[in-house]
């Protein structure tokens, strides 16, 4: 018989394992967790023949073996670990983060913090969340939406943005990554919220003063592949991901293949999470087009499913990226779609920009900004739907009969297509200012759900470039990436251009 182990100032004799099993009270399937009788700790390790938790303080580290379970599972209850506490796994190839981590307070590459999900009290019980119409988005990025760049910043500016007329904040990528700053894109603790911007109760301050505020909060997640620097998925299990499918990051996922149960379980248990940990209104998918699983449920569809249970009785809202235009995703699971609410509308943008700025290269050279792509997209929402796409020598879309204009989140300013430009310049600085009101009024008061960027509602002059703090080893590489990223665009790709790109590192 096992006997549960309480943590004290010396290792337990014999590295004894702690109680097993999975306590009914935990609320994920993996992770650390605070229960009456301890810390219930559990992870999923199949390359370990053995796995222990290493508790960190002042003094050393203290290692408690977990149980095995069967399917590559350990777990244990620790009685004497408590909230704030700093730990690892060690597992047969060393001692890694918790890939479950709630917060990483030295980084990806330092040790995880126990973290009380309970402490903070919530005044936002008569929120009952946000609905797919009547929605007007705000994408914001909270490392530069201030001067200090933090969500205790960020919430003096929420009461302003709800006078404007915003109901809904987007807020971009904060699963923890290495280095100063960054985008967020290449997050590879995803249960973490960063450091940067504030501890985890920082983050759920946020949300309830936005809610507070009449505000709904949605956040940008990554499920397509997993940042480069500080990922040590592999560590405890290669079947993470796949060789099956080619990604345009990285590896892809693996969310249909051998070992992938915990893997689509441990996605699945993300989405839930930001709903359920920190009040959220619903989340934006992250080029879901590269997101691949032959399942006979889409992870995608679990997802959303998962999403709908954690909010109860609380209304969500969730919105994808989808480069090539699925109109599926939006439909109904009975009609065989993923249940998702809307689509990024990139025909709108790509549109609008060529007719604003006269220039239709790389990736907008199939749109001509004639006033007749504008009275389209209001009537059907996305221009391809099926028609052959030039620039991508292939056909493009599917149909969108019977999908509601809500269904598509217009813009004409995001993080992506400012910054995919030589200086990061915003678009009403590259056209006339009657233009630009023109188009803005079209984007507030067409029958799609506007989104603005950070700083388009006061025509903000400071640009807003890629910008990433990698190693020096990896930042030659991902400056490189983006340089050619960019020569699809030949006005950047000459040779008078290439001085002028910035250094995503600066």
């Amino acid at each position: 018989m096992v006997v549960q182990q309480t943590f004290q100032s010396r290792p337990p004799a014999h590295n004894a394992p702690a109680t097993g099993g999975h306590p009914s009270e935990c609320k994920l399937p993996v992770g650390a967790e605070i229960t009456p009788d301890g810390v219930h700790f559990r992870v999923w390790a199949p390359n370990s023949r053995k796995v222990s938790v290493q508790l960190i303080s002042a003094e050393g580290a203290k290692s408690i073996a977990l149980e095995s379970e069967s399917d590559g599972y350990f777990s244990g209850i620790v009685a004497g670990a408590r909230a704030n506490m700093l730990y690892k796994f060690q597992l047969d190839s060393g001692a890694f983060p918790d890939p479950v981590s709630r917060f990483q307070p030295e980084g990806p590459h330092g040790p995880s913090r126990i973290i009380d999900r309970g402490a903070f009290r919530w005044t936002d019980t008569e929120w009952h969340g946000v609905t797919r119409e009547g929605q007007v988005i705000y994408e914001m990025h909270i490392g530069t939406f201030t001067k200090e760049g933090t969500w205790r910043a960020a919430m003096e500016q929420l009461l302003e943005l709800a006078r404007l007329g915003i109901t809904l904040l987007e807020i971009m990528p904060i699963a923890d990554f290495p280095g100063r700053f960054g985008w967020g894109y290449d997050g590879v603790d995803l249960f973490a919220p960063t450091r940067l911007y504030g501890g985890p109760d920082d983050f759920r301050a946020f949300v309830d003063q936005a809610h507070a505020l009449g505000l709904g909060v949605i956040l940008d997640v990554v499920y397509n592949h997993i940042g480069p620097d500080g990922n040590f998925l592999k560590q405890f299990s290669p079947d993470y991901f796949t060789d099956r499918y080619q990604n345009e990051w990285g590896e892809a996922l693996n969310f249909d293949g051998t070992q992938s149960r915990p893997v689509r379980e441990f996605f699945i248990a993300n989405a839930g999470y930001w709903i359920d940990e920190y009040h959220l209104d619903g989340l934006r998918l992250d080029a879901t087009q590269q997101i691949f699983d032959s399942s006979e449920e889409h992870i995608l569809a679990a997802i959303a499913r998962r999403v709908r249970e954690a909010a109860k009785d609380r209304s969500t809202y969730l919105v994808a990226e989808n480069e090539t235009q699925q109109s599926g995703l939006v439909r109904p699971v009975e009609q065989g779609g993923y249940g998702l609410d809307a689509l990024w509308n990139d025909d709108f943008h790509h549109s609008a920009r060529v007719a604003l700025t006269g220039r239709n290269e790389a990736y907008y050279s199939d749109h001509l900004g004639h006033p007749q792509e504008f009275i389209s997209a209001m009537k059907r929402g996305f221009l391809f739907q099926g028609q052959w796409y030039a620039w991508q020598n292939k056909r493009r879309g599917t149909p969108t009969t019977g999908l509601h204009p809500a269904n598509f989140v217009n813009c004409i300013q995001n993080h992506d297509q400012v910054a995919n430009s030589l200086r990061g310049i915003r678009l009403h600085q590259l056209t006339s200012p009657g233009s630009f009101r023109a188009m803005t009024a079209l984007l507030l008061l067409g029958p799609g759900t506007p989104m603005l960027f950070q700083g388009q509602e006061f025509a903000a002059s400071t640009p807003f470039l890629y910008f990433a703090d990698h190693n020096p080893e990896l930042a030659k590489l991902v400056a490189a990436g983006r340089q050619q990223f960019l020569e699809q665009f030949p006005s950047i790709a000459c040779a008078e251009s290439t001085p002028c790109l910035a250094n995503p590192e600066s």
